[in-house]
């Protein structure tokens, strides 16, 4: 990033946070606080970390006058937050986070790929608040600013979870880990219910098999490791029987049949792929950490140059993070373009040439914060 370039966005970020009122999370003593400035020209990114505050205004004090690109809290509660080690920090619990991320969901056009992570959001959502139970009052749901959504929990009854349990609660929202005969035994919770789904997913599977010519058919079958041509063959005709027996009849005897086993048995494939659109395809580790730094609501994303946006359950499904998210203005700016594209922002798409060219400073500051651009 050349230092013209460094300047015009600590300018802009100071104008953001010197008219805007942070909000802070809840019991901010008790968070660990780091922090990204801008450095141009460094070869790595470092972080200013285990710093603590006794309040809001001191926090914000510390943001307007150091201007940083990244601003980050503990989901943890620690005694003594400031403390220069973990172990002597005092953990006191950590809220449940789960964090979605485009990245690993889809690769395309960036604003295809927060539609995409917004439709995992919403089925997280379902999960959490109609098969477990948990009270919408207790979740906060924040835009990250960049390519995807957080969910905090404040429940007070999570907040002494370990990783063992938060690794129990993130696999089945993963559809990790599932054992096919518990899935066909017995009669389904209900149709929000992994047994449900894991039925409706075999079921398209071995519908979609039997609409294949038999000769496609029989080669998808055999390019399975272990599957032969007789047992494909075998499978094939007893394919109906199969799906009568999931709809109407289902037992863990049906991973009896070889070949069924070793279809649900796969890591990957066409099944486990159908299996996963019915999952909600949330970031592992990060809900199993109890020791993370996350994003500050309010705060600016430094790889973006919008607002980490704090939603309201009714705002979620209307939400446009391109104009819903974007904090700065349709001022002129001169930009060198690194790259030809289309941007879409604030409800136009703006379409660049690489190199020199004059674009609203809300895409200014995109790019730029991307590194795709610098200022001219």
């Amino acid at each position: 990033m050349h230092p013209a370039t460094t300047e015009f966005l600590r300018q802009r970020f100071s104008d953001y946070y010197k008219k805007t009122v942070i909000v802070a999370p809840s019991s901010l003593e008790q968070r660990e606080w780091g922090f990204v400035l801008f450095n141009p020209g460094a070869t790595e990114t470092r972080m200013r970390r285990h710093i603590g505050f006794a309040g809001r205004e001191e926090l914000s004090e510390y943001i307007k006058n150091l201007i940083p690109q990244h601003v980050y809290y503990s989901t943890a509660y620690y005694a003594k937050p400031d403390a220069g080690t973990m172990a002597d920090k005092g953990w006191c619990g950590a809220d449940l986070i789960f964090d979605l991320d485009a990245d690993h969901i889809v690769r395309g056009a960036y604003d295809q790929m927060l539609a995409r992570v917004k439709e995992e959001m919403e089925k997280l959502l379902a999960m959490l608040t109609g098969e477990m139970g948990i009270d919408q009052r207790t979740i906060e749901i924040v835009f990250s600013g960049g390519r995807g959504y957080h969910i905090h929990i404040k429940d007070i009854a999570f907040r002494g979870w370990g990783s063992a349990e938060r690794r129990e609660l993130i696999d089945y929202i993963c559809a990790t880990g599932i054992d096919p005969g518990s899935m066909l035994s017995g009669k389904p919770a209900g149709s929000n219910s992994w047994p449900a789904r894991y039925r409706a997913a075999l079921v398209e599977y071995l519908t979609w098999l039997g609409s294949l010519p038999e000769e496609d058919a029989m080669s998808h079958l055999t390019a399975i490791e272990g599957i032969g041509k007789d047992s494909a063959s075998a499978f094939l005709k007893k394919r109906e029987d199969l799906v009568g027996a999931i709809e109407r009849h289902p037992t863990g005897m049906l991973v009896k049949n070889r070949v069924l086993g070793i279809i649900l048995g796969q890591q990957e494939g066409v099944f486990r792929k159908r299996l996963l659109t019915r999952a909600a395809l949330a970031d592992e580790p990060v809900t199993t950490d109890t020791k993370r730094l996350i994003r500050m609501p309010t705060s600016i994303h430094g790889g973006s140059g919008m607002r980490v946006q704090p939603l309201e359950f009714r705002e979620l499904h209307e939400f446009d993070p391109l104009v819903d998210a974007v904090i700065f203005g349709v001022r002129e700016v001169k930009v060198d373009s690194k790259v030809s594209l289309k941007m879409p922002m604030l409800g136009s798409t703006y379409e660049l040439k690489k190199g020199i060219t004059t674009v609203p400073e809300a895409v200014a500051v995109f790019l730029c914060c991307r590194g795709m651009a610098e200022i001219t």
